[in-house]
C-alpha cells in the first residue's frame, strides 16, 4: 500500500487504498471518470508540495497527475512565445526552459515546487510576479459536466492565491481537473521590471528597472534556498509544504490597528495586504519554534512548517495551530493556511 507521505514534500500522510499514477491527459480523464462513476472520492497529487494528508491516510482513489511535455506553438518578437505545457510537468523545469529561452514573465517563480498544472489553481506568485500573467488558457475536464472545458486566463477568476479551479468544488474534491495550461509569453531580452524590494536589493537595482533573466533566476533561487525553499532531501528546513498561510489580505480599518511597523502594501478593491511572517515572527514564534519536536518552524524562515525527519501530520498541525492562535491573540489576525488539508483540519 503506498504511503502518501512518500507522495508530498512535508513527508506526512497515510497510505492511499489505490493510486493510479496517469502519465497523459486521457489516462488522468480516464481515471478521475471511473472514480466518480464509482462513487470514489478522488486525491489529485502532483508535485505533492501543497498538501497536508492526514495520518489516516486517504480512503479513495489517488490519481498520481504524471504527464509531461512542453509544445511550442509560435515565437517571435511580435507575436511573442506561445506554449502549452502538460500538467505534470515540473514546474520549475518550464520556468528553466523560459529563462534560456528568452520568455519573459515567470523568472521570478523560479524555484517553486511542484507540477505545472498546479499553478493556476493556487495561482502561485512570488517576488512580484503570479502565474496569472501569462496564462493564456487552462485545458481542464469538468467533473461535473463530464466532458473537456477550456477555459481563457479572464474566465479562470485569478486573485491573489486563489482562482476558479480552487473554489469550484465537486464530490468534495476539485471540479475542474487541470489537463494543461497554455502560456503566452512576451520575448525580449531583459526581464519584466523588477517589482519586489527584496529581489532588488539583491539585484543591486532599482524597483522597476529590467534585467537579464538568467540573473533574476540565479538570484531568486538564492533567496529561496536561503530561506529553505529549494527542495534538499537533505536538509529538514525544505521537508515542508512551503509557506503554510497565505498574507492576510485585511479592512483597511482592521490594517490601520496593527502596529505601525507591520508592513501594508495596497489590495484590490481598498483593501491592504499585510505580512503572515511579519505577524509570527512578532507574535513571538522565532525561527525554529517547536524544536526539538518532530515538528517545527523552518531554522531559515518562520513562515514555512517543516517535518524534522519523524513527524506525522498531526505534529505538524499542533505547531500550525499554535501559531495560527497566537497570532490572533496578539493581533487579531486569524492566518488562513495556504496548502490543501486532507483528512485533517487546523
Amino acid at each position: 500500500m503506498t504511503r502518501l507521505a512518500d507522495l508530498t514534500t512535508l513527508r506526512v500522510g497515510g497510505p492511499a487504498r489505490r493510486l493510479v499514477v496517469a502519465t497523459s491527459a486521457d489516462e488522468l480523464v480516464r481515471a478521475v471518470s471511473e472514480a466518480d462513476a464509482a462513487g470514489e472520492p478522488v486525491l489529485l497529487v502532483g508535485g505533492g508540495s501543497n498538501l497536508v494528508i492526514g495520518d489516516a491516510g486517504f480512503e479513495g482513489t489517488v490519481v498520481q497527475v504524471a504527464s509531461r511535455g512542453i509544445t511550442v506553438h509560435n515565437v517571435d518578437y511580435c507575436g511573442g512565445a506561445e506554449i502549452t505545457v502538460e500538467a505534470g510537468e515540473p514546474w520549475d523545469g518550464v520556468v528553466a526552459r523560459a529563462v534560456s529561452e528568452g520568455w519573459i514573465g515567470v523568472e521570478a517563480l523560479s524555484g517553486i515546487p511542484g507540477s505545472t498544472g498546479a499553478t493556476p489553481v493556487q495561482n502561485v506568485g512570488a517576488y512580484g510576479q503570479e502565474v496569472s500573467g501569462t496564462v493564456a488558457s487552462v485545458r481542464t475536464y469538468d467533473r461535473r459536466e463530464k466532458k473537456i472545458r477550456t477555459l481563457a486566463a479572464a474566465d479562470c477568476r485569478f486573485g491573489y492565491r486563489d482562482s476558479l479551479f480552487k473554489r469550484e468544488r465537486f464530490a468534495g474534491g476539485p471540479r475542474y481537473l487541470v489537463l494543461q495550461v497554455s502560456f503566452q509569453f512576451v520575448v525580449a531580452d531583459l526581464s519584466e521590471p523588477v517589482k519586489y524590494a527584496e529581489l532588488a536589493r539583491r539585484l543591486g537595482v532599482e524597483i522597476g528597472d529590467r534585467v537579464p533573466l538568467a540573473n533574476v533566476r540565479d538570484n531568486v533561487l538564492d533567496l529561496r534556498a536561503g530561506k529553505g525553499m529549494v527542495l534538499d532531501g537533505t536538509d529538514h528546513d525544505t521537508w515542508s509544504a512551503g509557506s503554510f498561510f497565505t498574507n492576510p489580505v485585511l479592512p483597511a480599518e482592521q490594517a490601520a490597528a496593527l502596529p505601525p511597523a507591520a508592513p501594508r502594501y495596497p489590495a484590490p478593491d481598498g483593501l491592504v495586504k499585510t505580512s503572515a511572517a511579519w505577524l509570527i515572527d512578532h507574535a513571538g514564534f522565532a525561527k525554529g519554534f517547536g524544536l526539538p519536536g518532530p515538528a517545527s518552524l523552518s531554522t531559515k524562515h518562520t513562515l514555512a512548517l517543516t517535518n524534522r525527519g519523524a513527524a506525522s501530520a498531526a505534529d505538524v498541525l499542533d505547531v500550525a495551530r499554535q501559531v495560527r492562535d497566537g497570532v490572533e491573540k496578539e493581533f487579531g489576525v486569524r492566518l488562513v493556511p495556504e496548502p490543501e488539508l486532507i483528512g485533517c483540519e487546523l
